[in-house]
């Protein structure tokens, strides 16, 4: 029955190691921000990195294991655990619901809320943009004009998972985790260049709420990804949390 899997369709389910993603297309820009605001949104045991910078991505994964392709774009934060690098992925939208919502917000805790995402290159120019409620959060329109024989060196991106408490109090059923995932990303061209980002204020999806003080590069990528297996690092706070533990919801109190 579809209710209950069999051993045989666990077992193939289970199979899925890692996530690929051939063909990936993402349009992006890295920047740097202020340290008050990176310390404000950084969630503990996280701490900020030596230089407030971020990274804001529109993708395009035209095919994947888990079925067809679909858009999505992310925020992150420069941060460090414990010493390690890394990056905080603040929000995660995403156009398809179907298998890649779980995959990435339930196993992971990668952020996710559905969206309407655009990305196209005409040449050397590239625009992209995501929507919710009719408000055009984020927009990326940038100019390429050289590029880049190899990526720079890439860390792990540092997420939570947790589960809301079922009878309404504040805090969570069970242990909050931090956890460590790591994308493989073969390169098949990286072009550069400057770009004009706009970020419009929004109540459900504050992006603009992180201030770019500089944009740094605009890129547009070609790849291969692989998303690996994530591990658990610990259990953090629950209490301490949970005012950062609503950027998968649309905040709505009343």
């Amino acid at each position: 029955m579809g209710w209950v899997k069999t051993r045989e369709e666990l077992d193939r389910y289970y199979s899925f190691r890692v996530r690929e993603f051939v063909g990936a297309q993402m349009l992006g820009v890295m920047f740097e921000t202020r340290m008050d605001i990176v310390r404000e949104v950084l969630p503990p045991p996280l701490e900020p990195a030596e230089q407030p910078a971020g990274l804001i991505f529109i993708a395009s994964y035209p095919a994947t294991n888990l079925g067809p392709g679909y858009r999505e774009a992310a925020l992150f934060l420069q941060c460090t655990y414990r010493g390690e690098p890394g990056t905080y992925c603040l929000s995660m939208p995403i156009d398809s619901e179907p298998v890649r919502m779980h995959n990435g917000r339930d196993i992971y805790g990668f952020p996710k809320k559905m969206a309407d995402i655009h990305i196209e290159r005409q040449g050397r120019h590239a625009v992209g943009w995501v929507e919710r409620f009719g408000i055009r959060f984020v927009e990326i329109r940038a100019e390429l004009t050289d590029s880049l024989p190899a990526l720079p060196p890439m860390g792990p991106t540092f997420l939570f998972k947790a589960l809301p408490a079922a009878d309404l109090t504040p805090g969570f059923d069970g242990p909050v985790f931090l956890v460590r995932q790591q994308t493989e990303v073969r390169m098949k061209s990286l072009d550069i260049g400057g770009a004009e980002v706009l970020l419009q204020a929004s109540e459900y999806d504050p992006w603009a709420e992180i201030e770019l003080e500089k944009v740094l590069m605009a890129f547009y990528l070609v790849s291969d990804n692989t998303m690996q297996p994530g591990r658990v690092l610990a259990q953090v706070d629950p209490a301490g949390y949970l005012p950062y533990s609503f950027k998968s919801v649309d905040f709505f109190a009343g």
